[in-house]
C-alpha cells in the first residue's frame, strides 16, 4: 500500500489562521516536507512549528536558487526544473514505502504556491487531498479593513513580475485589482499604477498577519525597504467618493461596434473611473452599471447638446467618459465634444479621445480583408452635409478605384440614398463588385453576406448597417468550412 500525499494550506502567516483540517492532517502524516532557501529557514515549518513532532521524518526541500545567477547548464529555469523533479523523487521514495506525507504550503497550496510543482508530479500517482488556505490577498483585505470586490466588479490579480506595459494594460482595464511578488518588480510595479492612473488607489501591504506586518499608501513607500512577501492592493470601489477637485476632465470612449468583447483595456479602465457617463441611451446600455456612477442618456440626435453638458460636468470636478459607438473619431461624439471645448469657457478642461473598434473594421474582418488596400469611409447621411457633396465624393472615390465603406446608409426616414449610391458606382465599377452588407456586427442579429453591387437590395439595409463596396482588385473565394471570404489584394496590378 503506497502512503497519501497532503497539500496542506498554513494561510498567510499567523498559525491561528491555520485550519483544522491542516491541523489534522499534519498529525496524520509521517512525514512533513517543506520548502527553504539555501539558509535554511522556512516560513511554512515556522507557521507549522507547533505541530510538527520529534517522530516526524522532516524533508527540508531546499531551493538550489533564489534570486541569485547559477552556473546551471539550463539556466535559472533549468535548475529549478531538476530540483522539483528531485524533490518529487524524494517525496515518491516515502509514499511508495507507505509514509504518509504532508508538505506544507504558506498561504494556499494551489495559489501562486511551490506546492503546485509537487501536486503535478505526484498526484495522478498517489491518493492526494489539498486543503485549502487563506491566501495572503484575503489577509492583506483583512488588514486594510476594506472590500477587496462587491457587486459586479471584478477582481484581478497579478503577478509584479508581468512586463511593465502588460501590467499598466490590465490594470487600466480592470476593477480591483492586487499585485503580488513585489519585492524587486515594485518599481516597476509604481510605475505600472501611473501609467494606468491607479496609484492614488493602491494600497501596499507587507508580511500580513506575520510579525513585522506593515500596511501604508503604496505613492509613500521607500523601494529599498520593500520585500518579496508584499503585494498592492486596489480595493473595491463600490463605495469611493469622488475626490475633491477644482476641474475634472472629459474622455470619449469607443466602445466598438457591440458589447464588452469589443472594448480595449484602456477604454474599460476609463469607464471604470468616470464619476458620469454621458452618451445615447443605446450605447450606455452596453456600460456595465456601477454603483455611485452617474448615467446621463439621451437621443443620438443632441450630440452637441450632450457634449456640452459632459464639459459642463467636467468644469464642476467630475470626471466624465462620453460613450460613443464604434471609433469615436469615425462619424461620431469626438468632433462635437473637441467643437464644444473649443469654446473659451472649456478651454482649461482637458479632453482625452480612446480610440475603439470601428464598424468598418468589425464588418471587414467577418467578412475577409475587403479594405486591404487603400480605401474610403464616406456617411451617406444627408443630415449633416448636402446630397450633392455625398454624390460628388463617391464619384471621386470610385474613380480612384477606392474600396469603399459607406456608414450611415439608411433609416425610416431615409431610403432612396443605397439606390442613388448604386446607380453612381455603376458608372465605375462593374455588375459584379463584391459588396458586403453587415448588419449588427457583434450583436445578436448579426448577418453579415456578400452581393453583386448590381444586386445590392436598398430595402435590407438600415441604420445598423455598414456597407462595404470593393475596388477593381477586390476578391472572392468559397472557402472549405462553406464561408465565403472577401479580400483586396495589398499589391496593385503593375506592380
Amino acid at each position: 500500500m503506497t502512503g497519501r500525499l497532503y497539500g496542506v494550506g498554513l494561510g498567510p502567516g499567523d498559525p491561528s489562521l491555520m485550519t483544522v483540517r491542516a491541523v489534522e492532517a499534519i498529525a496524520e502524516a509521517d512525514v512533513v516536507a517543506y520548502h527553504s532557501a539555501r539558509h535554511g529557514r522556512s516560513i511554512a515549518r515556522s507557521i507549522a512549528a507547533r505541530h510538527i513532532r520529534a517522530d516526524h521524518v522532516e524533508e527540508p526541500l531546499v531551493y538550489p536558487v533564489t534570486t541569485e545567477t547559477t552556473d546551471h547548464p539550463g539556466g535559472y529555469r533549468g535548475a529549478i526544473d531538476e530540483f522539483y523533479a528531485e524533490a518529487a523523487a524524494r517525496l515518491a521514495a516515502h509514499l511508495d514505502a507507505g509514509r504518509t506525507v504532508a508538505v506544507l504550503a504558506e498561504g494556499d497550496p494551489l495559489f501562486y504556491g511551490s506546492y503546485m510543482h509537487m501536486h503535478k508530479r505526484l498526484a495522478h500517482r498517489y491518493a492526494t487531498e489539498v486543503i485549502p488556505g487563506v491566501t495572503s490577498v484575503s489577509a492583506a483585505a483583512a488588514r486594510l479593513g476594506t472590500p477587496l470586490a462587491e457587486g459586479e466588479e471584478v477582481l484581478t490579480i497579478l503577478p509584479g513580475t508581468l512586463p511593465e506595459e502588460e501590467l499598466a494594460a490590465r490594470l487600466t482595464g480592470t476593477d480591483p485589482a492586487v499585485v503580488m511578488k513585489l519585492g524587486r518588480t515594485f518599481t516597476k510595479v509604481r510605475r505600472a499604477l501611473e501609467g494606468s492612473d491607479r496609484l492614488d488607489e493602491a494600497h501596499y501591504v507587507e508580511r500580513a498577519t506575520m510579525a513585522g506586518e506593515r500596511t501604508a499608501d503604496l505613492a509613500e513607500v521607500d523601494p529599498e525597504s520593500v520585500p518579496y512577501f508584499s503585494l498592492a492592493v486596489l480595493p473595491s470601489r463600490a463605495d469611493a467618493e469622488p475626490p475633491a477637485r477644482e476641474r475634472g476632465g472629459v474622455v470619449v470612449v469607443g466602445t466598438g461596434p457591440a458589447g464588452p468583447l469589443w472594448l480595449t483595456p484602456e477604454s474599460r479602465g476609463a469607464l471604470a473611473a468616470a464619476d458620469d457617463l454621458v452618451g445615447y441611451t443605446t450605447y450606455l446600455d452596453r456600460v456595465p452599471v456601477r454603483p455611485g456612477q452617474r448615467r446621463h442618456g439621451s437621443d443620438n440626435r443632441v450630440e452637441a447638446e450632450r457634449a456640452e453638458f459632459a464639459l459642463q460636468l467636467a468644469l464642476q470636478g467630475r470626471r466624465v467618459a462620453v460613450v460613443s459607438g464604434g471609433d469615436p473619431g469615425v462619424f461620431a461624439m469626438a468632433t462635437a465634444v473637441l467643437e464644444a471645448a473649443a469654446h473659451e469657457e472649456y478651454a482649461q478642461v482637458p479632453v482625452r479621445v480612446l480610440p475603439g473598434v470601428t464598424a468598418a473594421n468589425a464588418a471587414a474582418a467577418r467578412a475577409g480583408a475587403p479594405l486591404g488596400h487603400d480605401y474610403a469611409a464616406i456617411s451617406l447621411s444627408d443630415r449633416l452635409k448636402p446630397w450633392e457633396v455625398i454624390a460628388e465624393r463617391l464619384r471621386a472615390a470610385a474613380s480612384a478605384d477606392l474600396a469603399l465603406a459607406l456608414y450611415n446608409p439608411g433609416s425610416r426616414s431615409r431610403t432612396w440614398q443605397v439606390g442613388k449610391a448604386r446607380e453612381l458606382l455603376l458608372e465605375h465599377r462593374a455588375p459584379d463588385t463584391p459588396v458586403v452588407v453587415a448588419r449588427d456586427v457583434g450583436g445578436a442579429e448579426e448577418r453579415v453576406r456578400t452581393v453583386r453591387l448590381a444586386d445590392l437590395d436598398p430595402a435590407e439595409v438600415d441604420m445598423r448597417t455598414i456597407l462595404l463596396v470593393g475596388s477593381s482588385q477586390t476578391r472572392t473565394a468559397r472557402r472549405g468550412d462553406g464561408e465565403q471570404a472577401v479580400w483586396t489584394p495589398r499589391r496593385y496590378p503593375g506592380v
